[in-house]
C-alpha cells in the first residue's frame, strides 16, 4: 500500500516566498538606503519637481500593470482569481528581485544602495517583461513554476537590456525591443520546451464565457487609457516627451479602429471577434515605443498603428493555429500577436525613421530626431549612435536581432527547468481551474462535485 501523499510540494510555494522575503529584509537592512535630501534649497526643489512629474506616470502604470493586465487575463472563465492574484504576485516578486539585481550591478557604491523613484519604475519595468512573458503558459503552470521563471527571466533581461541599449546604443524609449519583443520570445521559448512536442488541444475550461469576455474587455480599455504614460514616463519633460504622449495616443487610437475593420473582414458574418479586439487596440502602444519620441509626422503614427493592428488580427486568425500545427507552439494569450509582432514591425519602422528623419531634417539640431530620455548619452557630438546614421540603423536592427536570439535561448533553458517535477505543474485534466489554489465556495456544486474532487486528486498527486 503506498504512503500518504507528501505535503513538501504543496508547501514549497509559501516557503519560496517566505525565505525570499526573508533574505530581501536582511538585504535592505544591510545595504539600501534612501537618497539624503539635499542642504541646498535649490536642488531640493529640483528632486520635488522630479518627484511630481514622474510619480502620476507611475501610478498610471501601476493601474495599467495591476488593474488593466489582471483584468486582460481574466478571459478564462474559471481561472479569474487565479489570473489576477498570480499576476499580482509576479509583479511584486519581480520588482524587488529586479530592484536587488540592479541595485547590485549598477547602484553599489560605498557599501550602500541609494534608492529613489526612478530605480523603482527602472525595476518595475524589468516586471512587465515576466507578467508578458507568462501569457503563453497562463493556466497551465503552477504558482512555483512561474515564480521561478522570474527568477530566471529578470537577470537575463537586465543583461540583454545592457547589450541592447548600453553596448549597441539601440533607441527604444517605450521598450518595444527591450520589453515587448524579449519578453514575447522568451514566453514562446519556455512554453515550447515545458510542453515539447505534445499538441495542446483545446481544453473544456478554455472558452471564454460572455462574462469572462467582458471582464477582459474592461481590462483592455484600462490598458488602452493608461498606455501614453507607459511610453512617456522615460522621456525628459519636454518636447519628447509631448512628441511621446501625442505619437502614442494616435497610434492607439487607429489600431483600435483598424481592428474593428479586420475583425469584421475576416469574420463571413461580419461580427466582431472579442479576442480580436481585446489585443488589437494594444498593438499601436507596442509598435510606437521604438519611435514615440521621435520627429516623425503624425500620419506617421497613424500608419505604424494601423498597420500593428492588422498584422495582430492576422496573426490570431492565421498564425497561431498555423504555429501550433506545425510547431506545436503553445500560446495561451497570444502574446506573439499583441507583443511580438508588432513589436518587430516598430522595430523596423525605427530603421526607417532613423534614415528618413535624418534626410528630412538635415542641418537641424539631431537632438530633434532621437531620444533624449533613457537613451540621450547616445546622442554625441551631434551624430546618432555610433556610426552616423547608417550606423545607428543598423544597431536598431542589432538590437532586434539580440532581443529575440537571446530570449528564445534563455526561454528553452528555462522551460527545461520548469519541467522539475517539484514544481507541481497541473496535469492536464486540472488545468485552468481556480479551485486548485484558492478556495471557493460554488455556487451551485454539480452531481459529481467535479471541482472539489479534481482538487483532491490533485493533492493525492502531489
Amino acid at each position: 500500500m503506498a504512503g500518504p501523499p507528501s505535503t513538501y510540494p504543496r508547501r514549497l510555494l509559501p516557503l519560496f516566498l517566505g525565505l525570499f522575503q526573508a533574505a530581501l529584509l536582511l538585504f535592505f537592512a544591510l545595504f539600501v538606503t534612501y537618497d539624503e535630501p539635499s542642504a541646498l534649497e535649490k536642488d531640493t526643489s529640483l528632486v520635488a519637481n522630479q518627484v511630481y512629474s514622474t510619480f502620476p506616470f507611475f501610478q498610471d502604470i501601476q493601474v495599467m500593470l495591476v488593474v488593466g493586465l489582471g483584468l486582460l487575463l481574466t478571459f478564462l472563465p474559471r481561472y479569474g482569481f487565479s489570473s489576477l492574484t498570480h499576476n499580482f504576485l509576479l509583479l511584486n516578486f519581480s520588482m524587488q528581485w529586479a530592484l536587488v539585481l540592479q541595485g547590485l550591478l549598477h547602484h553599489f557604491h560605498h557599501g550602500q544602495i541609494h534608492l529613489d523613484l526612478h530605480k523603482l519604475l527602472i525595476s518595475e519595468f524589468a516586471a512587465v517583461t515576466v507578467l508578458i512573458s507568462v501569457g503563453a503558459i497562463l493556466g497551465r503552470a503552477s504558482p512555483c513554476q512561474l515564480l521561478v521563471m522570474a527568477t530566471c527571466e529578470i537577470p537575463i533581461y537586465l543583461a540583454s537590456e545592457w547589450v541592447i541599449v548600453t553596448c549597441l546604443g539601440v533607441l527604444d524609449v517605450g521598450g518595444t525591443i527591450t520589453i515587448h519583443i524579449f519578453s514575447c520570445y522568451f514566453g514562446l521559448g519556455v512554453s515550447k520546451a515545458l510542453f515539447r512536442a505534445t499538441q495542446q488541444t483545446l481544453h473544456p475550461k478554455e472558452t471564454p464565457t460572455p462574462s469572462s469576455d467582458l471582464m477582459s474587455l474592461v481590462g483592455t480599455l484600462i490598458l488602452w487609457v493608461f498606455w501614453p504614460s507607459f511610453v512617456a514616463v522615460l522621456c525628459q519633460p519636454d518636447d519628447a516627451q509631448h512628441r511621446a504622449i501625442l505619437n502614442t495616443l494616435l497610434a492607439m487610437s487607429a489600431s483600435a479602429i483598424t481592428t474593428v475593420v479586420a475583425s469584421s473582414l475576416l469574420e463571413r458574418d461580419g461580427r466582431l471577434s472579442l479576442g480580436h479586439l481585446q489585443n488589437g487596440s494594444l498593438a499601436g502602444g507596442v509598435a510606437i515605443g521604438v519611435v514615440a519620441d521621435m520627429a516623425v509626422p503624425p500620419v506617421a503614427a497613424l500608419a505604424l498603428g494601423s498597420l500593428s493592428a492588422v498584422v495582430c488580427v492576422l496573426g490570431f486568425r492565421f498564425l497561431t493555429p498555423l504555429l501550433g500545427r506545425k510547431l506545436t507552439l503553445h500560446d495561451q494569450c497570444g502574446i506573439h500577436n499583441l507583443h511580438g509582432l508588432p513589436g518587430i514591425l516598430g522595430a523596423a519602422a525605427s530603421v526607417v525613421a532613423v534614415l528618413v528623419a535624418s534626410k528630412d531634417t538635415s542641418g537641424s539640431d539631431p537632438s530633434q530626431l532621437s531620444p533624449v530620455g533613457g537613451n540621450a548619452s547616445q546622442v554625441v557630438e551631434g551624430q546618432w549612435g555610433r556610426g552616423g546614421v547608417g550606423g545607428q540603423a543598423l544597431c536598431q536592427a542589432a538590437g532586434l536581432a539580440v532581443a529575440v536570439g537571446a530570449s528564445l535561448l534563455a526561454g528553452l533553458l528555462t522551460g527545461a527547468a520548469l519541467r522539475l517535477p517539484c514544481l507541481a505543474r497541473p496535469p492536464e485534466r486540472l488545468c485552468f481551474d481556480d479551485s486548485l489554489y484558492f478556495k471557493i465556495q460554488a455556487e451551485s456544486p454539480g452531481p459529481d462535485g467535479s471541482a472539489e474532487e479534481g482538487a483532491l486528486a490533485l493533492k493525492e498527486q502531489i
